[in-house]
């Protein structure tokens, strides 16, 4: 359990480190310094959970089943502060993405992209083999055996579409075939 609470605040923090060590000061008021606030709690904390989680698991003088129903309550007193955290965490790492997107001229980065030559011949290429693959395609250069299969293929699609019709149009078209043609006088 304390593995699992700690591989959830650890992934819970991960995305965000890296955006939280480019600036060593984040300015005040901002998510970034939002977001370093509310970890820091939480680390704090989690630290106390840890501290009562590895007590109660070295305490030998409970039997196992205590131990577990101990450790389930201590887990749903501070399962809470990791919801919360994780909210915070997502709320600010939104707001942190938002500004950090906000001076960035995507245009710019595909147009710098697209004129990269490692790019253009990546693309040339790939348009090259998609050419060459359509021209030799079985669907361009059949064969007699891939004309009977296409042929079976497009008879199974044709009863698919005749059965959904339903039984009961094809009742109809029966019954009017087996009437008696009406003479008017």
């Amino acid at each position: 359990m304390i593995r699992m609470l700690s591989l959830t605040a650890a992934l819970t923090l991960l995305p965000l480190s890296s955006a939280l060590a480019q600036e060593a000061t984040p300015a005040p008021g901002s998510a970034e310094a939002r977001l370093q606030a509310a970890s820091s709690a939480f680390e704090q904390r989690m630290e106390r959970f840890g501290q009562r989680a590895e007590a109660l698991s070295l305490d030998n003088s409970l039997p196992e089943l205590e131990k577990s129903a101990r450790m389930a309550a201590l887990w749903a007193e501070y399962a809470p502060d990791v919801t919360a955290f994780t909210a915070e965490a997502t709320r600010q790492a939104s707001q942190i993405a938002a500004e950090a997107l906000k001076d960035i001229d995507v245009n710019a980065l595909v147009a710098e992209a697209l004129n990269d030559p490692d790019v253009q011949e990546a693309m040339q290429s790939g348009a090259a083999a998609g050419t060459g693959i359509a021209r030799n395609s079985a669907w361009t250069n059949p064969s007699p055996e891939q004309i009977e299969t296409y042929g079976l293929i497009a008879q199974y699609a044709l009863d698919q579409a005749q059965d959904a019709v339903g039984p009961s149009d094809q009742a109809d078209d029966r019954a009017a075939k087996t009437k008696p043609a009406v003479q008017h006088p």
